[in-house]
């Protein structure tokens, strides 16, 4: 089984092939069908909800290609005696070269043998 840690990093790569291919499958692959996101920035009154099933191409074809994300982790806590985990941190999205900064926080859980993305609050800084 793969730890957390390196799913989270394969999260991410997935993520940066997307934005170079625009192709979703590698991505969607550490979602948890019962997924739920939620999205906000400074100039949106309420935050926005997807689901599993939002349009992740739609998303990656507004970026380049060169598109990249990091992820680094502040803070992991356990939960359900290590099946659950929320892990907190700061994405950075390298958009034309430019950072842009984001506060995450992410539910991965066990499903089998397999670490899945159970929920992401995600909340731009700008």
């Amino acid at each position: 089984m793969k730890t957390l840690e390196k799913t989270i990093t394969d999260y991410y790569t997935s993520w940066n092939e997307g934005f170079n291919t625009k192709d979703d499958q590698q991505i969607r692959s550490y979602m948890a069908e019962n997924f739920v996101g939620i999205f906000g920035y400074s100039t949106i009154e309420s935050p926005e909800k997807y689901d599993y099933h939002y349009d992740i191409v739609s998303v990656l074809s507004q970026y380049p290609e060169d598109t990249r994300k990091e992820f680094s982790i502040i803070l992991t806590t356990e939960r359900k005696n290590g099946e659950n985990y929320i892990i907190t941190g700061t994405e950075t999205s390298y958009i034309n070269g430019e950072p842009h900064l984001a506060q995450c926080m992410y539910v991965w859980g066990l499903e089998g043998t397999e670490w899945k993305l159970l929920r992401e609050y995600i909340e731009i800084e700008q």
